[in-house]
C-alpha cells in the first residue's frame, strides 16, 4: 500500500465530528480495514497479520462514539495517565472529533493499522439501543513490527470523558486470543459542567431526550471558558451537578472490554 493511498484512507474514514448528527454518528464511519504501511521498519518476516477485535460497552449509562482500534509499534503513545493529552485525544474527548487522531496516525510510520467502527455502541439500558449496538467486531490488519494495540472512543455523555487501551501486546500466535479490561478516563482539558449545553449534540439523541426540552442542542465546539490545564486522570463518573443523573447515565469501571484474536 502507498503512502498516497494510506493517506487518503485515513482522511476519509476519520472524519467524524462532535456537531454531527445522530445519523452523522452512525454513517460518518464506514466499518473500515486499513492494511498495514508497505514503508515500514519492521524488516523481513513481517508477513501480514489479521486480527479480529471485538470492543464491548460495559456502561449502562454512557454510549461510545464508534471505536477506533489501532496496530503500531512499542514507540507509540496515544495517551497516558498523569500527562496532558495530545490534541488528538482533547479533540477526540471533547467533540468526539476523530480528525486529528487520524492525522496523527497517518504522519506515523510506527502505525502500522488500523480500524474503526460503523456506529455508536450503545448500552442496552438506554432508548437508542434498539437501534444501534453495544458491541462490535472489527477486522484489523498489521505485520509483526506491529505487535501492540491501543483503542480509544470517547463518552459521548461527557465533558471530556473517553475509554482506552494504550499499547497493550497483541496475540502472537495463530488463533490465541487476550481480553483486555478498559476504565474511563477524564482528559483533563474541560471542566465537567455535566450540562447537555457542553455535550455534543448527539448525547441528547442517544438518551432518548428532545433538544427543545432542554433548550439546547449541545455544541461539537470546545468552549476556551471550560478550558482546564490538567492531565488524564481516572474519571470520577457522573456526580450530578447538572443535567445527568448518576443513578441513570453513571457508570462502573471497567466501561469496556476488548477481546482480540489472531486469525489464520
Amino acid at each position: 500500500m502507498t503512502d498516497k493511498q494510506f493517506s487518503t484512507t485515513r482522511r476519509t474514514v476519520l472524519g467524524l465530528t462532535g456537531a454531527g448528527a445522530l445519523t452523522a454518528l452512525a454513517g460518518c464511519l464506514g466499518g473500515v480495514t486499513i492494511p498495514a504501511q508497505a514503508n515500514g521498519n519492521g524488516g523481513g518476516g513481517n508477513a501480514a497479520r489479521t486480527y479480529r477485535v471485538t470492543v464491548a460497552n460495559l456502561s449502562t449509562g454512557q454510549p461510545f462514539t464508534p471505536p477506533v482500534v489501532v496496530a503500531h509499534q512499542s514507540s507509540v503513545e496515544l495517551f497516558s495517565v498523569g500527562d496532558p493529552a495530545s490534541d488528538a485525544i482533547r479533540e477526540l474527548a471533547e467533540n468526539g472529533n476523530l480528525t486529528p487522531l487520524g492525522e496523527l496516525a497517518e504522519s506515523l510510520s510506527e502505525v502500522r493499522g488500523a480500524a474503526i467502527g460503523e456506529t455508536p455502541l450503545v448500552p442496552t439500558e438506554l432508548p437508542a439501543s434498539e437501534m444501534f449496538p453495544y458491541t462490535t467486531t472489527l477486522e484489523l490488519e498489521t505485520d509483526a513490527s506491529g505487535a501492540y494495540l491501543s483503542f480509544v472512543s470517547m463518552l459521548i455523555g461527557t465533558n471530556d470523558g473517553f475509554t482506552g487501551l494504550d499499547t497493550v501486546p497483541l496475540p502472537e500466535r495463530v488463533n490465541e486470543s487476550r481480553s483486555y479490561f478498559a476504565s474511563s478516563f477524564d482528559a483533563g482539558t474541560e471542566t465537567n459542567t455535566e450540562d447537555y449545553a457542553d455535550m455534543v449534540p448527539p448525547a441528547q439523541a442517544l438518551y432518548g431526550i428532545d433538544p427543545e426540552d432542554t433548550g439546547t442542542e449541545g455544541t461539537g465546539m470546545s468552549n476556551p471558558d471550560l478550558a482546564e490545564d490538567g492531565v488524564i486522570t481516572p474519571h470520577g463518573g457522573i456526580v450530578g451537578d447538572g443535567d445527568l443523573d448518576p443513578d441513570v447515565y453513571g457508570w462502573e469501571d471497567p466501561v469496556a472490554l476488548v477481546q482480540v484474536e489472531r486469525m489464520a
